[in-house]
């Protein structure tokens, strides 16, 4: 969720210093020694070499096409041997300056560079693994007499390069012609060469990829010597071991775990300590407990938190831990640590996460508060309920619930949707806080959501039996501005003088806050009494405690030191609360200060912070939600995703539910980029696809260290070498497995697209421009608007008109990703209203209203996107164009999977919006044609017959290609091979 930036100065963070040591890949010229350019004669001519040993193919032809001339007659021209792993060609271009090519093996099999053919040049080229570089594979050591030898070896673990070469001159000699000569991989991050010097005992070199990216040590070149040297992170080592012999056994063990402690609720006990050192990597960490009468139990555990659940009532436990690393190395045990269980909680029994691929689901997106009202007497209105406005409208802020919810799931369903994202549900603190994301008991589902016999449990239980999925919105960014409870909150200055005790409630120590209690002497369920004092706490941070600012209130109040939270009022502990203001959005500050005055930052380095959040959605992971879209993903760094938080969802969903479960639990970031780039505006750190990737080499074992060492380190790569990925892509017409041996655990929200949907042919075009740099965009969900933006980062709700609806929803159900509607964009519900004006006027005049009113009656569901019965407002609402539109979206995505899990391809087809996908796997085998409001041709497709699913059109195939006439907009052509025939009736839009 974003939030209107606060107003008052901030204070800019500091810049910093990038880590010493980080390589320095320049782009353009060489070293300064650098031969000059191919002669105009070697430009007519282009030796190709293709890597063998991923295809292992028995021989290997070169298809091309000089510059300007015609394609060579397929298979094309066999190529010869040239060294081990190794083909090439050497073909003449005539008066051409380069070539398209692709490679085949004979028989059929083609590699044509995932359909966009390979673009080459002249002179000595290399083809690996859909790789070009210019440089020769097959290259020996420089001839000469017998002498002096150097073997270089060189790190890539920091660049990623996937060819390397040794560009170098041996002291008083010449040195090599550019690119140099080709280095051997000679074992994982290290690639090798040895060079005869001669008389020489000396040599200057500098290292490329073979495409232009040089490292040159910063102009200066590298000094080498005769003999083993390494060349790592632009540091030399003489006289080295080789980086590639047998490493020394591992027998040091890590240090003991420090801090444990164990804190019981009812029959769970939440374990958190300090992280173990050790000189290698603590790699997971043994907690052995004993009490109760199922003896000793030990358990592998990820992370420095571990909820022990289901214990016995009444019971005394005792729990050591112990670190170990990769070798197997144990450290001592812990100190203990005790705690004494309770009664069985009185919540109902945990459900169980569905754990289908989430991309079955399309998903429906409520703010629960303002959805459905099924218990007026958990209504509240808050601090701001007359200034707000919404008291004249009779319209408190926390509205819906969860008994409203459940009650209308049958609504959600008839529309076809079986996933529901619910905003955050834990229990909030804040003047305004009806949407959930101003935590202040992350461990308590705000009461004001619940009922007797309808708690959040009672909702994902009753969602699972209807077959429909939970998505929980949750928060690690940051807590209320009261801070977290159970964590830390702030001491704040008050005084109930004659100016001010109309705010500070007055003490009541018996009473605790939950946000629907009211309290008696107050008369207010938002009491404030346990927050402030008058006298000034031990420990006060806060300079100047009490003294009055100078200024005034609104009301002509006298304002005091420490009266209001801030981040740099020295109110928050400095190591469990970040202290400066965001100065700039794509900065590092973004993620290391507070985005709002409401929204206290989280340091979530800090391992205390990190064990508080982990136990407490542990606790919503244990109740069987099927997944968390995160908020605020972009502003905590990624090493902390990838280190902590996102293992941790793993590790528990595992150890709950098992590892099928934990695959599929759905994991969805924020990563808010409201720039119409791939990346955001230049910054890789800040863009939505990065997160979605692991981390590619190792950091500082301090996590706020790793931060700042992998935003230096990832900035200065820049967005040219970023990691990429085939996995949303066919190759050709097949559909391939997947490589998500790099991906992070969180998929995205795809916000380039999202910015974009003011118009869908601009969406699709974005979408796909950027769906090579996501580990597996065919996860990524897709909206128009939500409870923050329209597209191109409008403040208002989608007011494009119903066509342009149709048409969005008609490219989001058929095109790659998860589908995702807004609650009530269905019947355009508040099109063209400010989204979010916070209190300054009624919620009932923006995009946030109250959405009940349009769900009076009763509705029924027989199947997803089937209507059983209905009767009153409700029905009349089932019945509007764009709700019988989404309906037939929803089965005909349903019933063909290539629609839900295809990869696609654009290959071979003309029109705006058109593409192929296809999905294979577990014996399913579909393949669709889809063309979305224009007409289409695809050619070079399989033949057979063909089904429209939209009208029931059969079109026969026998030439691989096929023309379809233009549907119409928001219409679209849905052609399946060996298709399920026409699913649904003809609606406004499908027909």
């Amino acid at each position: 969720m974003r939030h209107r930036p606060f107003r008052l100065p901030r204070r800019l963070l500091a810049s910093f210093t990038a880590a010493a040591g980080l390589l320095a890949l320049l782009s353009g010229t060489p070293a300064a020694g650098s031969a000059p350019e191919a002669t105009a004669a070697d430009a007519n001519t282009a030796t190709v070499f293709y890597y063998t040993k991923t295809k292992n193919w028995p021989s290997t032809y070169l298809h091309y096409a000089p510059d300007g001339g015609s394609w060579t007659t397929v298979p094309g021209t066999r190529m010869e041997a040239a060294c081990t792993d190794w083909v090439k060609q050497t073909v003449d271009l005539g008066s051409a300056t380069g070539l398209a090519a692709t490679f085949n093996n004979g028989s059929g099999t083609w590699d044509n560079n995932g359909g966009a053919n390979y673009d080459l040049g002249t002179g000595v080229l290399t083809v690996k693994d859909g790789v070009v570089a210019h440089s020769d594979p097959c290259a020996g050591t420089d001839p000469g007499e017998p002498g002096n030898q150097a073997t270089v070896y060189y790190s890539t673990a920091t660049s990623g390069w996937t060819t390397t070469n040794l560009h170098y001159a041996p002291a008083g000699a010449s040195w090599t012609t550019p690119p140099g000569i080709g280095m051997a991989a000679a074992c994982t991050g290290w690639w090798k060469r040895t060079v005869d010097l001669g008389t020489a005992t000396t040599l200057r070199a500098t290292f490329n990829n073979g495409n232009g990216v040089w490292d040159n040590n910063n102009g200066a070149d590298y000094a080498l010597s005769a003999g083993l040297a390494t060349v790592k992170d632009g540091a030399v080592t003489k006289d080295a071991k080789d980086p590639c012999a047998a490493q020394e056994p591992d027998t040091q063990a890590p240090t003991a775990p420090t801090k444990v402690t164990a804190n019981a609720t009812h029959t769970s006990i939440v374990l958190t300590w300090e992280a173990a050192t050790d000189d290698t990597a603590v790699t997971k960490y043994q907690v052995t407990r004993t009490g109760g009468t199922k003896g000793t139990v030990v358990t592998d555990v990820g992370s420095t938190v571990f909820s022990d659940t289901g214990l016995e009532e009444r019971t005394a436990y005792t729990y050591t831990v112990k670190a170990l690393d990769a070798a197997g190395n144990t450290s001592p045990a812990s100190a203990e640590a005790k705690a004494t269980t309770g009664e069985q909680a009185p919540e109902p029994a945990a459900g169980t996460p569905l754990g289908t691929d989430p991309r079955k689901d399309p998903i429906y997106f409520v703010l629960t508060a303002r959805f459905q009202d099924g218990d007026t007497s958990n209504n509240r209105g808050g601090s701001q309920h007359v200034k707000s406005g919404n008291a004249a409208n009779d319209d408190p802020m926390f509205r819906g619930d969860f008994k409203g919810l459940v009650g209308k799931l049958d609504y959600i369903k008839a529309l076809g949707f079986s996933a529901v994202w619910v905003t955050p549900v834990v229990l909030n603190r804040s003047d305004y806080d009806y949407h959930g994301y101003h935590g202040y008991d992350f461990y308590k589902v705000d009461p004001r959501l619940e009922s007797a016999g309808a708690s959040y449990q009672d909702l994902i239980n009753a969602a699972h039996a209807k077959g429909m999925k939970i998505y929980q919105d949750v928060v690690y960014n940051h807590s209320s501005r009261w801070g977290a409870k159970g964590l830390s909150t702030p001491a704040v200055y008050g005084v109930r003088d004659s100016q001010w005790s109309w705010y500070y409630d007055e003490k009541n120590e018996g009473f605790t806050y939950d946000g629907l209690t009211v309290e008696p002497k107050s008369g207010k369920s938002y009491y404030n009494g346990d927050l402030w004092s008058t006298a000034e706490p031990s420990g006060n941070t806060c300079l100047n405690w009490g003294k009055p600012t100078g200024g005034k209130s609104a009301e002509g109040y006298t304002l005091y030191n420490c009266q209001w939270p801030s981040p740099t009022s020295g109110m928050f502990p400095k190591d469990l609360y970040h202290q400066c203001w965001i100065g700039n959005w794509e900065g590092e500050d973004s993620r290391s200060c507070w985005l709002h005055e409401d929204l206290a930052d989280f340091n979530t380095e800090n391992t205390a912070v990190q064990n508080y959040l982990i136990g407490a959605y542990n606790k919503y992971i244990d109740m069987g939600v099927d997944g968390f879209r995160v908020d605020t993903a972009v502003h905590i760094p990624r090493t902390t995703w990838n280190r902590r938080f996102l293992p941790a969802i793993n590790e528990r969903v595992t150890q709950r539910f098992g590892a099928d479960k934990a695959r599929n639990f759905f994991v969805f970031g924020e990563v808010a980029a409201f720039v119409n780039d791939k990346w955001n505006r230049g910054s890789v750190n800040h863009s939505a696809q990065f997160y979605s990737w692991k981390e590619r080499k190792e950091y500082a074992a301090d996590d706020a260290a790793a931060a700042l060492e992998m935003y230096a380190y990832e900035q200065q790569q820049g967005t040219g070498n970023q990691p990429t990925s085939t996995n949303a892509f066919l190759n050709g017409n097949s559909y391939h497995a997947p490589d998500h041996s790099k991906f992070s655990g969180m998929h995205i929200i795809d916000m380039r697209m999202h910015m974009n949907f003011g118009d869908a042919p601009n969406a699709f075009g974005n979408g796909k421009d950027s769906d090579d740099s996501v580990n597996d965009a065919t996860y990524n969900v897709v909206y128009v608007d939500s409870h923050d933006y329209g597209p191109n980062k409008s403040s208002d709700r989608y007011a494009g008109g119903t066509d342009a609806w149709a048409e969005n929803m008609s490219l989001m159900w058929t095109f790659r990703g998860i589908p995702t509607l807004y609650y009530g964009s269905e019947i355009e519900f508040q099109k063209g209203k400010k989204i979010d004006c916070g209190p300054s006027c009624p919620l009932a005049t923006t995009g946030r209203a109250y959405f009940g009113d349009h769900l009076a009656g009763s509705v029924t569901a027989t199947d997803f996107g089937k209507v059983g019965s209905s009767s009153g407002t409700v029905a009349t609402t089932l019945d509007q164009p764009l709700v019988k539109h989404v309906q037939r979206l929803n089965r005909i995505r349903r019933a063909v999977p290539a629609l839900q899990m295809g990869q696609y391809s654009t290959e071979g087809i003309s029109g705006r919006m058109a593409f192929k996908r296809r999905y294979t796997g577990g014996g399913t085998d579909s393949f669709a044609l889809v063309t979305v409001t224009g007409s289409a041709t695809y050619t070079g497709i399989p033949n057979g017959t063909y089904t429209d699913a939209v009208t029931g059109d059969v079109k026969t195939v026998a030439n691989g290609t096929l023309s379809v006439a233009a549907p119409g907009k928001g219409n679209l052509r849905v052609y399946v091979l060996n298709g399920p025939g026409k699913i649904g009736d003809s609606g406004p839009y499908l027909k």
